[in-house]
């Protein structure tokens, strides 16, 4: 099928399945977010190898670990009390956080 838009034809893309789309979007979700869980790991190393935490705000990591184990608490009541893939990103992502929270915290002792 063809169609027009600005004089210009376009060729309808052709639809794909819901449950293509939520496994494709599931797959990507879980990649994105391994990776994410990762990228928390240098910060750590450097903070806790220098013992120089002066380039990471307390405040601001505090901030993303409420934000995340909030996120964590809020999807188990949403699902009913039960775990998903996304609370245990929730949760990894808070613990991750809880990590840098603490290596900078033992840096300022």
């Amino acid at each position: 099928m063809l169609t027009t838009t600005a004089s210009l034809p376009v060729r309808a893309l052709p639809a794909i399945s819901r449950d293509l789309y939520l496994s494709l979007l599931g797959s990507l979700f879980g990649v994105f977010n391994t990776a994410r869980v990762l990228a928390y790991l240098p910060t750590i190393w450097a903070v806790a190898a220098s013992g120089d935490s002066s380039q990471h705000s307390l405040w601001t990591w505090l901030t993303f670990l409420g934000g995340n184990a909030t996120m964590a608490a809020w999807l188990w009541e949403q699902n009913g009390r039960r775990g998903n893939r996304a609370i245990a990103v929730s949760a990894c992502n808070a613990a991750m956080c809880l990590g840098i929270v603490s290596v900078i915290a033992w840096t300022r002792l």
